[in-house]
């Protein structure tokens, strides 16, 4: 998983909560690097479920649903970071359609060694989009963050449910996502 995840992450904590609570995520974590990530470097996905859990534990909220508030708040953070990815594109399910074939492919020429989840169209009409997620990580309530992250800049509110379903492939989420009247 590419740094940036971690030091944004990190970075949301402390705006948060304050930088003691990211010292105390970090220590309880016992993390291999001692907590010190780089935007560029690359680090096991484990490290940051462990600094969810940690963080989880020290504020009692639900790990998914601090997954969904920094999602929203990391989608943000890639308009300020890389606001290249966001022009031309007028709508919400325009924006999420473009992920897999667009952005995934630029940032890949950026991080030549980053590994993203997939996201497929399954049904598009003008009030739904059901897209299909599969990632090797157990991340999809920071995808779902994103996608509310992603119904703000649009200014387009939408609902978001995730229903897991099963293929011969194997597991993935389907996200189901609505436009509010």
């Amino acid at each position: 998983m590419k740094g940036l995840i971690f030091t944004e992450f990190l970075d949301f904590v402390a705006a948060a909560h304050g930088d003691d609570m990211v010292d105390d995520i970090i220590d309880d974590c016992r993390l291999p690097n001692g907590g010190a990530y780089t935007s560029v470097g690359t680090y096991d996905h484990a490290e940051m479920q462990a600094l969810i859990a940690a963080l989880a534990q020290r504020t009692r909220a639900p790990a998914p649903e601090i997954l969904g508030r920094y999602g929203r708040h990391l989608f943000h953070r890639f308009v300020e970071l890389f606001p290249g990815f966001f022009e031309n594109r007028v709508c919400l399910f325009d924006f999420v359609e473009s992920v897999e074939g667009y952005i995934h492919v630029e940032v890949h020429k950026l991080y030549p060694d980053a590994q993203f989840p997939s996201f497929k169209t399954h049904i598009r009409d003008s009030s739904r989009l059901e897209i299909d997620y599969r990632s090797c990580r157990p991340l999809a309530p920071l995808a779902e963050g994103l996608i509310l992250g992603a119904s703000d800049y649009f200014r387009e509110p939408v609902s978001v449910d995730q229903r897991r379903h099963e293929d011969g492939g194997g597991s993935f989420m389907r996200f189901v996502i609505r436009h509010l009247q």
